[in-house]
């Protein structure tokens, strides 16, 4: 049974490994070697616990677990920009997304915020469809001198 909780301190380890994992196996299919390399270089996992302690932290931040091991997580900005949502490789397509997505839905309009936003992945931009979001723009981002396509998406809440 999935169960959905406040982040922690620490779960940090065990959500930059689902990041890690996730990045260079899901998002294979749409990302070259290259730039998933550059999205989640090895050699910034422990840069990365430092950095994203303090944000998910100050963040409305959410894990998701099954039989105590995390297996998605999210986090939102009180402004309603959408971070980051991912699913471990191994529990994909379990409703996993669309459960930590409506638990921040419910948490942006305790905010009385009228939208909330991301940029998302190749990969995941028909999940965001799916769930009433609108592409703003395609984009190009720049990690470690390489070039990612994504998406500015937004959902109106009103």
């Amino acid at each position: 049974m999935l169960h959905i909780e406040q982040y922690e301190p620490n779960h940090i380890e065990e959500i930059i490994t689902l990041f890690y994992n996730t990045v260079h196996h899901i998002n294979a299919e749409h990302y070259t070697v290259k730039q998933l390399q550059a999205w989640a270089p090895p050699e910034e996992r422990s840069s990365k616990a430092d950095s994203w302690q303090q944000s998910l932290q100050q963040h409305i931040t959410y894990v998701a677990k099954k039989d105590d091991i995390i297996v998605g997580f999210t986090d939102m900005s009180d402004d309603g920009h959408l971070d980051r949502l991912y699913v471990h490789k191994d529990y994909q397509r379990q409703g996993i997304a669309t459960a930590l997505l409506a638990q921040l839905e419910h948490d942006a309009e305790q905010l009385k915020l009228d939208s909330i936003y991301t940029e998302a992945s190749i990969t995941a931009k028909p999940f965001f469809e799916h769930h009433g979001f609108q592409v703003e723009q395609m984009q190009q981002v720049e990690r470690q001198q390489v070039s990612l396509t994504n998406y500015v998406m937004s959902k109106s809440l009103s």
